[in-house]
């Protein structure tokens, strides 16, 4: 003897709560995942620069820094003899003179390192002096702002193995970046006030 179907509106309302827990088991794992990542990452953001590295005396330190854009390099020289070369990445759009917030590039000009952060969102930083007066005044002509807060500086902060492990190169908003090791020898031999050239 075979057995009726059932109502079909009792089969669906069946279904339907089928469905829903499914919901329910998925939320269950992604909820607690998107909170622990959420935890690391403010934590990295806050601590993840652990404790910069002293400053090398004086008489060994960089007196200027020279950026090439073009060839991705960075290099420290003391009384005109380069003392360190390093490979970097720039912005997602790195062609040009920065012009504007929010353009991705790098500025191009001369410029000094005028302060320092040993607890930035990346692996420590130092700050490049854009804008300048003429970076400030062609942005104010076009009535936009020219940006700011363009630094050199290592891997964000816990999520450096990710930009490696996805071969990203140009991948700051504008900024000059290294490897964590490299950021922690570049801390070390630039002073406040070096002063800095950039060019295409």
């Amino acid at each position: 003897m075979s057995q009726s179907p059932g109502n079909p509106s009792q089969v669906m309302r069946g279904q339907g709560m089928m469905k829903g827990r499914k919901w329910m088991y998925a939320l269950a794992g992604v909820v607690p995942l998107s909170l622990a990542v959420f935890i690391y990452a403010q934590l990295m953001l806050r601590f993840g620069s652990g404790t910069p590295p002293q400053m090398q005396p004086a008489a060994v330190r960089t007196d200027t820094i020279e950026v090439d854009k073009s060839e991705q390099r960075m290099v420290l020289y003391r009384n005109g003899q380069p003392l360190r070369e390093y490979s970097i990445a720039l912005g997602a759009s790195p062609e040009g003179h920065k012009t504007e917030e929010g353009d991705e590039r790098t500025p191009v000009g001369d410029y000094i390192i005028d302060w320092r952060n040993a607890n930035s969102i990346a692996h420590l930083s130092l700050h490049i002096s854009y804008p300048n007066a003429e970076d400030i005044q062609q942005a104010e002509q076009r009535g936009v702002s020219p940006g700011g807060n363009i630094m050199i500086h290592g891997m964000i902060n816990g999520w450096g193995w990710l930009i490696s492990r996805l071969g990203l190169r140009n991948w700051t908003d504008g900024c000059i970046a290294v490897s964590n090791d490299e950021m922690k020898e570049v801390w070390s031999l630039v002073a406040n006030g070096t002063p800095i050239r950039i060019q295409e």
